[in-house]
């Protein structure tokens, strides 16, 4: 089934089908930081942020798509700081329908390959992850993510408090 996957840098005409995924996985799993609520952007201003994020040397958007249908993001939020220039913060969201089917290992390996690239200036990779959720955590680990902290009471889903963990990679020459 990954076979008849294409994962790509997004688009500005993504920008719609991206925030439909997001509020539908927003509500397939109590994994993510939103809920049904969604990320609360209008299409407009989702088709304005990946313009930006196109032109970014610390951004990357990627879409993983099943013929037209968009399954999978995977993105690495950096930052214009100069001081926090070097670190990118990742975040993967896969449709529950194509769990299981490596497809988040392939998003990740996008991910880091992107930002050991020449178009990239980061150093760090960081992430979050409930510490629940433990099939995200070994995929982390498997591609050379190290535990730094566990933060009680990091994220609060359907009035209870969660650990979530926090995870980082260094990556390139210093």
């Amino acid at each position: 089934m990954i076979s008849t996957i294409q994962i790509r840098e997004a688009i500005p005409s993504d920008a719609e089908n991206l925030l439909k995924h997001l509020k539908k996985i927003a509500v397939e799993t109590g994994f993510m930081t939103m809920g049904a609520e969604g990320p609360g952007k209008t299409v407009e201003e989702q088709r304005k942020e990946i313009k930006t994020i196109i032109e970014s040397d610390v951004t990357v958007l990627f879409v993983a798509l099943d013929k037209k249908e968009l399954i999978g993001i995977a993105e690495i939020h950096g930052n214009i700081s100069p001081k926090l220039k070097h670190i990118g913060d990742i975040s993967i969201s896969i449709a529950k329908a194509y769990w299981k089917i490596g497809l988040g290992t392939t998003m990740m390996e996008q991910l880091i390959e992107w930002a050991n690239s020449p178009a990239s200036q980061l150093k760090r990779l960081e992430l979050t992850v409930q510490a629940r959720n433990e099939r995200a955590r070994r995929l982390y680990e498997k591609m050379g993510f190290k535990l730094e902290a566990i933060m009680p009471r990091g994220v609060k889903d359907e009035g209870v408090y969660l650990d979530v963990c926090l995870m980082s990679m260094l990556i390139g020459e210093i």
